[in-house]
């Protein structure tokens, strides 16, 4: 199982724009997703985005069962995403609490889209569209966002509701990020 290391915010990298995938169905792009897939379920993430462990392309991955650092959250389906196209469905925003592997022991309240239309393709290239809202749709923005330079603590509105998981939380079984 091949953990690669997570960027931490500060690091250029996580600032930048990500490349598009250029070829689906490849060794390279196989071998990026498992070393994401492992990464991920290694630190108990609900996703990861192919930045966050040093490679400029458009792929994140996500999903959510029974995760310790989520333990009230809806299922979200494993999916692996390349070339994501994100588009909001209507105004509505909703405030929710948000971590980062890349801003490790730190929670934020950060405004997302309640419903969301995503599309791009599985690592395959076969077409993903998929209509989704909630928690779901936290997660593709939060993750998708990874793609385009932009971390959590960039959408807080208010840096009131921002601190360590440990003092934010205390006393809760909430784990570090």
């Amino acid at each position: 199982m091949p953990v690669k290391p997570v960027l931490k915010m500060g690091e250029p990298l996580l600032l930048q724009k990500a490349e598009p995938v250029q070829q689906f169905d490849t060794p390279e792009l196989h071998a990026l997703i498992k070393d994401m897939e492992d990464t991920m379920a290694h630190l108990n993430g609900a996703g990861i985005a192919a930045p966050q462990i040093g490679v400029s392309l458009r792929v994140v991955i996500f999903g959510v069962g029974h995760n310790p650092r989520y333990p009230d959250a809806e299922q979200v389906p494993y999916t692996v995403l390349v070339n994501p196209t994100l588009t909001p469905i209507g105004e509505e925003l909703e405030d929710g609490w948000e971590g980062c592997l890349s801003v490790p022991g730190m929670r934020g309240i950060v405004p997302r889209y309640q419903r969301l239309h995503y599309t791009g393709y599985d690592q395959y290239g076969n077409p993903i569209d998929r209509l989704v809202s909630g928690f779901h749709a936290r997660v593709v923005q939060h993750e998708c966002d990874h793609l385009d330079g932009i971390l959590y603590p960039m959408r807080i509105r208010d840096l009131a509701q921002f601190g360590f998981t440990d003092v934010l939380f205390r006393g809760m079984s909430v784990e570090d990020d």
